[in-house]
Parts: C-alpha cells; sequence; structure tokens
C-alpha cells in the first residue's frame, strides 16, 4: 500500500513539475508578445525556395506557454526557433499554407506563382534562430530558410494599432494562454452592415457549441469579433463576372475551383488579426453562396448567409484547428493527386494503411475487418473505408459519414471527435 501511494505521489509530482519546467523555459527565453515572419514562397509543382520579407512585433502571445514543442507533427510546414547558435530547441509548430495547396493543382504544372505567407512565434528576449521546413512529396523534411534574430533589430516592424471595435462574441474563463482563441474577421461587410456582422459572430458561436466535442469545452474558448468594414459588400466572383472591393480581397473560384473563397491577401489579414489575441483566424464572408475554405494554422472562411453555413462552419473549423482531412473523395475539387499514397499522410483521419499503427487503430473492434466494406451494416462502425482525401482508391477513412465527408448526420465520426478534443487540451492545458 506504501509503495502505491509512493507511485501516486510521484506521478502527481511529475504532473506539477513538467508544465512549471516548462513555463520556466518560456519565462526565459520569451516575453508575452509575439513575433510575425511574413515570408514568401516561390515554386511550382517541383521546386520551392523561401524568401523572407518582414518581422513585424505583435503584443499578445495567446498560444501555450507550456506546450512550446509540437509533438503532433500536423502540417506539411514546420516552424522551429532555436537557442541562437545552437540546436537547442525552444519552440515548434507545424502549420499549412495555401501555396502548399496550390502546388498540387494541374497550374503549378505549367505556371510559377509567389505565395506571401507567415508564421507566428514568441517574441525573444535574446537572439534566436528560426528555420523554417516543407515536406516533400516524400515526407522528408527540408530546411527553406534560416534567420537570426535579435529582439533589438530595429527593422522589426512594430504593429499598427488600428483601433478597431472588438465584439466579445464569446470569452470563456481562462486566460488567452490556457484557451483556444478564435478572431473573426468580416469580408464584405459595409459600415452599414456591422450590426449583421455581430448577428453572425453570434451565430458562429451558437454553430461552434452546437456540435460535440465543443459543447463540452465552451469555458476553453475565447471568440472575438473585429469590425472591419468594407467598401463594398459581399465577395469576389470571376466566374459570374463580379468583383467587389473588399478588406481581404476574398475570391471564390480559387483554383478554379467554384466553391473555394480564400485571398492571397496575407499581410491585410495578419495585420488585422494581430490586434487581439489569436490562435485561430476565421473569416466570415457576407453572401449567401455556398463556400468557404480551411487551412490548418493558417485560417478558415465560409459564407455567412448560405442555408449550409452552421455545417460549412464547423467543417471548415475542423480543417484550420484539428487538421482533419476531406473525407470525400470524388473529383470535383482543383487538386491533382494532393496525397502520395506511398506514404501515412499526416491527418489524424485519413491513412495510406503505409503505417496505421499511429491514427485510429485503437478505436477499433477486434471484429472490423480492415479495410472495412461500405456496406450499411457497418455504417455506424468505426472501421477503415476505402476512400478519403480526394481519393477514390489508396487512401482510407474511419467511417461511412463525417462532417468531414457530408452535412447528412450533422456530426463528427468518434475518430474526428478524439482530434479535436485533443487540440483543445493542447491549446488550453
Amino acid at each position: 500500500m506504501k509503495q502505491k501511494t509512493l507511485l501516486l505521489l510521484v506521478l502527481f509530482g511529475l504532473q506539477v513539475w513538467l508544465p512549471m519546467k516548462a513555463l520556466a523555459q518560456f519565462d526565459n527565453y520569451f516575453t508575452e508578445s509575439s513575433l510575425r515572419v511574413d515570408y514568401v514562397l516561390t515554386g511550382n509543382n517541383k521546386t520551392t525556395t523561401f524568401s523572407l520579407k518582414e518581422l513585424i512585433h505583435e503584443p499578445y502571445w495567446s498560444g501555450s506557454k507550456t506546450n512550446l514543442i509540437d509533438d503532433l507533427e500536423f502540417g506539411n510546414y514546420i516552424v522551429k526557433v532555436f537557442e541562437a547558435g545552437t540546436d537547442h530547441l525552444l519552440f515548434s509548430k507545424g502549420y499549412q499554407n495555401l501555396y502548399g495547396e496550390w502546388t498540387s493543382t494541374p497550374e503549378a504544372l505549367k505556371l510559377t506563382k509567389s505565395f506571401e505567407e507567415s508564421v507566428v512565434v514568441p517574441f525573444p528576449k535574446a537572439k534566436i534562430d528560426i528555420a523554417l521546413y516543407r515536406k516533400t512529396w516524400e515526407n522528408e523534411l527540408v530546411e527553406g530558410m534560416r534567420l537570426t534574430v535579435n529582439p533589438d533589430d530595429y527593422f522589426i516592424r512594430d504593429y499598427d494599432n488600428l483601433g478597431l471595435p472588438v465584439y466579445d462574441a464569446w470569452i470563456g474563463n481562462k486566460d488567452i494562454t490556457h484557451a483556444v482563441d478564435i478572431v473573426i474577421l468580416p469580408e464584405g461587410y459595409t459600415q452599414a452592415e456591422m450590426g449583421k456582422f455581430i448577428k453572425d459572430c453570434d451565430f458562429f458561436v451558437k454553430s461552434l457549441f452546437d456540435y460535440a466535442p465543443y459543447d463540452r469545452y465552451r469555458e476553453s474558448f475565447n471568440v472575438r469579433g473585429l469590425m472591419v468594414p468594407s467598401e463594398e459588400s459581399g465577395c469576389t466572383m470571376p466566374g459570374d463576372h463580379i468583383y467587389k472591393n473588399t478588406a481581404m480581397r476574398f475570391s471564390f473560384w480559387t483554383f478554379d475551383s467554384e466553391r473555394y473563397c480564400m485571398s492571397t491577401d496575407n499581410r491585410d489579414i495578419r495585420d488585422l488579426a494581430g490586434q487581439v489575441p489569436y490562435d485561430q483566424i476565421y473569416i466570415l464572408v457576407n453572401t449567401e453562396k455556398y463556400g468557404g475554405g480551411g487551412i490548418y494554422n493558417f485560417y478558415c472562411s465560409s459564407a455567412s448567409s448560405n442555408s449550409f453555413s452552421g455545417d460549412v462552419i464547423i467543417h471548415e473549423f475542423g480543417h484550420g484547428f484539428a487538421g482533419l482531412a476531406d473525407e470525400y473523395y470524388n473529383d470535383e475539387t482543383g487538386y491533382d493527386h494532393m496525397y502520395n499514397l506511398a506514404v501515412e499522410p499526416w491527418e489524424p483521419n485519413i491513412t495510406s494503411l503505409v503505417d496505421f499503427s499511429g491514427k485510429w487503430g485503437d478505436m477499433l473492434d477486434k471484429k472490423t475487418p480492415v479495410p472495412t466494406p461500405r456496406e450499411k451494416k457497418y455504417e455506424q462502425t468505426i472501421g477503415v473505408f476505402e476512400g478519403g482525401g480526394y481519393e477514390p482508391k489508396g487512401m482510407y477513412s474511419p467511417h461511412m459519414d463525417c462532417l468531414m465527408k457530408t452535412f447528412k448526420g450533422h456530426e463528427f465520426c468518434p475518430v474526428c471527435q478524439r482530434a479535436i478534443e485533443r487540440m483543445i487540451l493542447y491549446y488550453s492545458k
């Protein structure tokens, strides 16, 4: 009995000591603010180069102070921060970007393009080395750019305080370093439509907490809306020859996919988001047209006034926040073989079966066949169903239906729910 009690005391001590040690490391190396690195990715289907654009000092660090090293390894891009001149890793985070998606489109076989992107890290107290990496088609991690940053460098731009009104759509009970902080930006709302934007922010919050597992973690979220008016109402729709003068230049027909609504106006998006603490950026687009988009640790967008807006909000946030993959497998996207079926994808809800051990195998019933036939008797079963990630063959998903596939069931499958819950805890603990 004494040995059992001693073991429990040791385990409890570790639970207390490890976060305290991580917090001490944060306090030793970082401040309460952020360093934003704006850079440019240039390339095509075969080659990619990184180049620095600008460094910006932003006023808030809302990420975790204890989970500084990203052990999830989600995303095809990773930023790492080292103590200057050493291999002592201080911070890392995985992410995706619009450029990475573009390189899988047919256009990237013919053209070379440049996309502006950003990463955000804690602002350092002393010199640091920042390295940006990307994963190749073969899943090899290669360094694309490395720079040494001196926090006293007068070329680091201080953020512009725009004095924008903030609408607290939902504020939980936790401080910003123990919460998931979402900033909502309005696209295509005129000054006269700011009242509508407030109602749409409230709808976003209602939609978010109507779905499991978000409904169990309401107090772990802060949601703020920024009142950013556009000159014109609506959104650009090139396929309909409609062009609008809006705050962040979002457009349908991104990558020539009608419902994909994104923007390459990275600087304006980031300058606006940085006015408040944020972990995730969500753009509500003032339109009735069905569509949106979501990229892991980049940003999400969706139409605010479509009959499916609630489901679209949750679906796209699944991409941007939890790194969930699309589970449909038709040919309606603009991508040309987005996944290499010879390697295991990083997303937690699809598998190529190359390395299934780290996915949802622990959630399978021993009697469930692998692969699992798409038959009625398995429609409520966690399985390994062929089809997912835009691939009808060679890629597998965990359920016959899910919000990451269709809106028929209006719920996430258990595998996606677990992935979302893990991400909430990653930010909030």
